[in-house]
């Protein structure tokens, strides 16, 4: 009788707090990626095996008007990440969407202006793009391009770079000098 009196006395106390089931695993941030496009749209091509078996509410994409993210939850006992911001050029929320595959998750970016061309997928791409282009000036000399070169060699190098590079303008001074412009 006793014990009925206790659990009567557990059935009437309300518990304290829900307790959410501790999800396993860790988020890994996807960097590996492809993506291609159309007049319409930007299309991002990221392979994560098995993810056509994972709820469709496990993969969700949020778009802004520069930017996505991608969440792939509870696959393989992980979660997958991919936040892509400072888009190159503006796109529809609404006509956006995903298409998940077989083994693959395709982020359709639905173009604000149709009919343009994406040279680069972020800014910040295209930023670090256009510094590594070479400037072409046809107006300078050419060996001056080659000048600016050696200088910022000498600039970045260390001593034994420094020396040997004093060599060879001394020894090419020299030759200069002689009159012997041999090369």
């Amino acid at each position: 009788m006793q014990q009925k009196s206790q659990k009567a006395e557990l059935d009437n106390e309300k518990p304290a707090a829900v307790v959410a089931p501790i999800t396993t695993g860790y988020t890994v941030k996807i960097s590996n990626y492809g993506w291609d496009q159309s007049d319409k749209f930007v299309k991002i091509y990221i392979t994560l095996t098995g993810v056509h078996q994972v709820p469709t509410e496990n993969v969700q994409v949020h778009f802004t008007e520069r930017s996505f993210d991608l969440l792939v939850k509870n696959l393989n006992g992980k979660s997958y990440s991919m936040i892509v911001n400072n888009l190159l050029k503006p796109i529809s929320v609404e006509g956006s969407s995903k298409k998940v595959k077989t083994d693959s998750v395709i982020i359709l970016c639905r173009k604000k202006v149709e009919n343009t061309r994406w040279d680069y997928l972020t800014q910040v791409e295209k930023e670090c793009r256009e510094k590594e282009k070479p400037s072409y000036d046809t107006e300078t000399d050419p060996s001056e391009g080659l000048m600016n070169v050696l200088k910022k060699i000498y600039e970045d190098g260390d001593d034994d770079m420094k020396r040997t590079i004093n060599k060879a303008w001394v020894e090419s001074r020299e030759k200069q000098a002689k009159g012997d412009t041999e090369f």
